[in-house]
């Protein structure tokens, strides 16, 4: 089974951004990434509703939405009104985690919680099987183009084995400094979706680089 390919439209061109979703529609990827960033929970602001509007007007892949708010479940509602295929909270932004998975799973959509990377995955284990995603942040979240951690690949490995211990079927993604050095590695520790930036969108051929991940 190839992975799953989730380009982060947080390193597209917003000069240009219909160029990048046109590539995005015409490439091998499965999802779009979508970063939400509030300059709260995260130093860092990304985009509001107006440009996610325009992002889902023009694309015909699903969205995966990443909320890095502060108090998500205020806006949750909102964000399941777009064809959204994943909508990921982070287990250290929600106060009522349960309630707000139970949520996004009444809609039908795919519930996810992302964790930084200084949490331990055991932090997860009450929640593990009632998500149908795993977020792992290989990067401090705020910001796109950084360093990937090299400790995610273990992480990877030690989540992988909570999942089999409690019997979830919740899949594992990672996100942040992926490329073609580090996705192989990460697959083989037990990851299934791919989130990546600069590594597609600075490319001169993003739809190789896509295919390149996909074949992993």
């Amino acid at each position: 089974m190839s992975s799953i390919v989730a380009p982060s439209i947080l390193s597209a061109d917003f000069g240009n951004l219909a160029k990048d979703i046109s590539m995005l529609n015409s490439s091998n990827a499965d999802w779009i990434h979508i970063d939400v960033m509030d300059g709260n929970y995260v130093p860092n602001i990304s985009f509001g509703m107006p440009v996610i509007d325009y992002i889902d007007s023009l694309s015909n892949k699903p969205l995966d939405i990443h909320l890095m708010i502060s108090k998500p479940e205020r806006y949750i509602e909102r964000f399941l009104d777009y064809n959204t295929k994943v909508l990921t909270v982070h287990l250290e932004a929600s106060k009522h985690l349960h309630r707000t998975i139970e949520e996004i799973k009444s809609r039908g959509v795919m519930a996810g919680v992302a964790i930084n990377p200084h949490t331990d995955v055991n932090h997860l284990s009450e929640i593990i099987k009632d998500v149908d995603l795993v977020c792992l942040m290989s990067v401090n979240p705020g910001f796109s183009g950084q360093k990937f951690i090299e400790n995610s690949f273990s992480k990877v490995k030690k989540l992988k084995n909570l999942i089999l211990t409690k019997k979830s079927k919740c899949e594992i993604q990672v996100d942040g400094g992926v490329n073609i050095k580090n996705a192989k590695e990460l697959v083989k520790n037990g990851a299934e979706i791919l989130v990546a930036g600069n590594y597609i969108f600075k490319s001169n051929n993003p739809h190789e680089k896509i295919n390149l991940l996909k074949k992993i």
